[in-house]
């Protein structure tokens, strides 16, 4: 049986090391520049651009038949795709799958609403790569997937929200308010896909110390952590530390953010994907 992994590029990631995998680009456009979420993309002159530039920014997410070409000629897919309450992605997988299928009786795909991006949907993408590798079949991963999917959590921290002002996704009076006063936003992906501010601090060091207490009160206890960070390195690693010294033995890695992520996390922004018990 031929398996393979296909996630958009809001998971962060290009390749895996032991399973066939394919991440499938967004793309971002600002005002007359278009910006293609592959591995020729140079994230940090994009986040600059986006930085100064002041007018309306958007995404938009693969075609059904990009996600068929990604799919290739495995018997066996597994889709991961950004929450369906902030993007198309998962339509488009859903319809592509059905194509597929369709083209190719016998073949199965299955697509992944993970209701979440960036680190938490890297989570569930290695999951699967485990999951594989240790020789479940095809149906007892579906099962599990959908399992740990309710064990996995992302929060975020931001220093901007601009973008998301921009994009209609929060109030431009608040994004106002972040940018002049040096307010963090600590939120999570709630239940539904959504962003949902949690608190607001002022400065790094309240902001991770909320951040810590919203990751207990959602359940960590020392799993893994993915942290992905929009040129905001320092953050990341005080985050790991504190983690750390709370839960000597918990795996926390740390990554930068590519460009779907830093489009919505912007400069200094924060991704936490991370296990609960």
């Amino acid at each position: 049986m031929n398996f393979k992994i296909v996630a958009d590029s809001s998971a962060d990631m290009l390749s895996l090391s032991q399973v066939d995998f394919t991440s499938v680009p967004l793309k971002i456009t600002v005002g007359d520049d278009t910006y293609v979420d592959d591995e020729n993309l140079n994230v940090a002159e994009m986040v600059d651009v986006l930085d100064r530039f002041k007018g309306r920014s958007c995404t938009a997410c693969p075609s059904p038949q990009e996600w068929v070409e990604a799919f290739g000629e495995a018997d066996r897919v597994f889709c991961v795709t950004i929450t369906s309450n902030l993007s198309g992605c998962c339509n488009a997988a859903k319809i592509a799958a059905r194509d597929y299928e369709n083209q190719h009786p016998g073949r199965k795909v299955f697509v992944v609403d993970t209701l979440s991006t960036g680190p938490e949907m890297q989570l569930i993408v290695e999951k699967i790569q485990e999951w594989i590798l240790a020789g479940k079949s095809y149906e007892m991963i579906c099962v599990e997937i959908m399992a740990y999917l309710s064990k996995t959590r992302l929060m975020f921290v931001l220093q901007s929200i601009k973008n998301l002002a921009n994009n209609g996704r929060v109030n431009p009076a608040l994004a106002t308010l972040v940018g002049l006063l040096g307010i963090r936003i600590v939120g999570r992906a709630s239940d539904q896909g959504t962003l949902q501010q949690l608190s607001k601090s002022r400065g790094d060091k309240k902001a991770l110390a909320e951040l810590l207490s919203y990751m207990k009160e959602l359940g960590y206890q020392g799993g893994r952590v993915l942290i992905h960070h929009c040129e905001n390195l320092p953050c990341a690693e005080n985050l790991k530390k504190a983690l750390e010294d709370l839960y000597p033995k918990a795996q926390i890695v740390i990554d930068a953010a590519r460009g779907l992520c830093s489009f919505y996390a912007e400069k200094g922004g924060l991704l936490i994907g991370f296990e609960t018990a």
